[in-house]
């Protein structure tokens, strides 16, 4: 049973880490939008302009992002707190799992990639 208990721990901690880091990435992508707004205030070329307007879609597409992950995360651990420890821990809690690890990855890789992106955009304008 100890055993039992110490997984289930282990994957509140994961959600509660993953949500940790999904509310720093939206509020992260709130100062990304500050710096757009403030290069978009400069009135550079219309090159510019598109891509502040490609990045502030990216940014809304990567908030919505973001509350779907945060509230699977939330989801899972309420269910994870339904779990009666005197019974058999039910495979379906670690076969679930899973999948959100998958998109947790899948998600982190593209916000490095859109952050990368966009600080080599800020080194060009924000001069």
């Amino acid at each position: 049973m100890q055993t039992k208990v110490s997984h289930l721990s282990d994957l509140k901690f994961n959600l509660e880490t993953w949500r940790r880091e999904l509310r720093f990435h939206f509020d992260e992508m709130d100062t990304f939008e500050e710096k757009l707004e403030e290069i978009a205030a400069r009135e550079y070329n219309k090159s510019a302009s598109i891509l502040i307007e490609q990045f502030q879609n990216r940014i809304l597409i990567e908030k919505d992002a973001i509350s779907k992950l945060k509230h699977r995360c939330k989801n899972k651990i309420i269910n994870l707190n339904k779990v009666n420890y005197e019974d058999e821990l039910d495979m379906k809690y670690q076969s679930e799992h899973r999948p959100l690890m998958e998109d947790m990855r899948t998600y982190i890789k593209m916000h490095y990639d859109l952050k990368e992106e966009m600080m080599t955009f800020f080194l060009n304008w924000l001069e």
